[in-house]
């Protein structure tokens, strides 16, 4: 077992013997490392950003939309879009050899901004130019060297506390996503790959979200009245565009907000950051939190790692 991942055991706490969530942060980034320490099936898992995951010890088998399934080994990585599912099986986990994982989540809006860079700088390979960007799907990453050279050193960097953690973390976080750029991966993690903004009607409702998350009196009905869209007509347009339907994607931006919070005031009360993130109950508030982070807010915060 490497330095990192050590480090890791000794720091972690133990809620679950089923994925297991560690999380740490930095400014662009959320390293999340799950444990499972017996067998199971059908698992899911989800999250409301692009993440790129990669396997540490054991075997999964992965069940993907569109794609057949997949043995996921250590080495390997799959990078997955913004609330995408992932069905997981592990057939091999035990408390003396736990199959272990990492997801790395990064920024959408970091995302955009180097791949702006990049595009403007360096001639994307012809692969990605051929590349389908009409749907999007999850992408299995094997023989990724630098890829996996890069993981490492991000899972090391993050575990390790040091003066200059923050400026390496945003170095190579702007390196991981470039190499992902020149691999097939590039879809599944560019922000808004299915043009949604190009579509005005859902792009103002998002929009009006993410600028109105505290406001608790926003429902499906008045979202529709500003797409100019009868509400059942909405809720399908939505959810057909973003995968999600509007009252989900409405708590997953909530619960983004309220772990901003988490990790910013780690002392204020959960039922005020509750409030504060657009939640008229604390029990739907913790309910949804579940739901999205496998876990209680009370473990969130107790997990992440500065």
């Amino acid at each position: 077992m490497n330095h990192s991942l050590r480090r890791h055991r000794a720091s972690r706490k133990i809620y679950t013997l089923v994925e297991n969530r560690t999380t740490y942060n930095a400014a662009y980034a959320e390293l999340n490392v799950f444990e499972t320490h017996k067998v199971a099936e059908k698992i899911s898992l989800t999250f409301e950003f692009p993440i790129i995951a990669s396997m540490l010890t054991g075997k999964k088998i992965m069940h993907l939309k569109n794609m057949a399934d997949f043995e996921f080994l250590p080495g390997e990585s799959v990078v997955m879009p913004a609330n995408e599912e992932m069905i997981i099986d592990f057939p091999i986990a035990s408390p003396e050899s736990p199959t272990q994982c990492l997801a790395l989540g990064i920024d959408p809006e970091k995302i955009n901004e180097v791949a702006f860079k990049f595009n403007q700088l360096v001639a994307i390979e012809d692969e990605n130019n051929n590349w389908n960007l009409d749907k999007v799907a999850a992408s299995h990453l094997t023989n990724q060297l630098e890829v996996n050279y890069l993981i490492d050193r991000l899972l090391t960097t993050f575990t390790h506390n040091s003066t200059s953690k923050d400026v390496l973390l945003d170095l190579m976080i702007q390196e991981l996503i470039v190499r992902l750029l020149q691999t097939k991966a590039k879809q599944s993690i560019l922000n808004d790959p299915l043009d949604v903004f190009n579509d005005t009607r859902i792009g103002t409702v998002v929009k009006y979200i993410k600028e109105n998350l505290t406001d608790r009196s926003i429902n499906v009905e008045q979202l529709a009245a500003k797409a100019y869209m009868s509400s059942s007509s909405f809720h399908k347009k939505f959810k057909n565009t973003l995968g999600i339907s509007p009252i989900d994607f409405m708590n997953s931006e909530k619960i983004k907000f309220a772990k901003r919070l988490m990790k910013e005031n780690k002392n204020m009360l959960i039922s005020e950051i509750a409030f504060k993130s657009g939640f008229n109950n604390v029990s739907y508030f913790n309910r949804q939190f579940k739901k999205l982070e496998l876990m209680t807010p009370q473990q969130f915060i107790s997990s992440t790692r500065k």
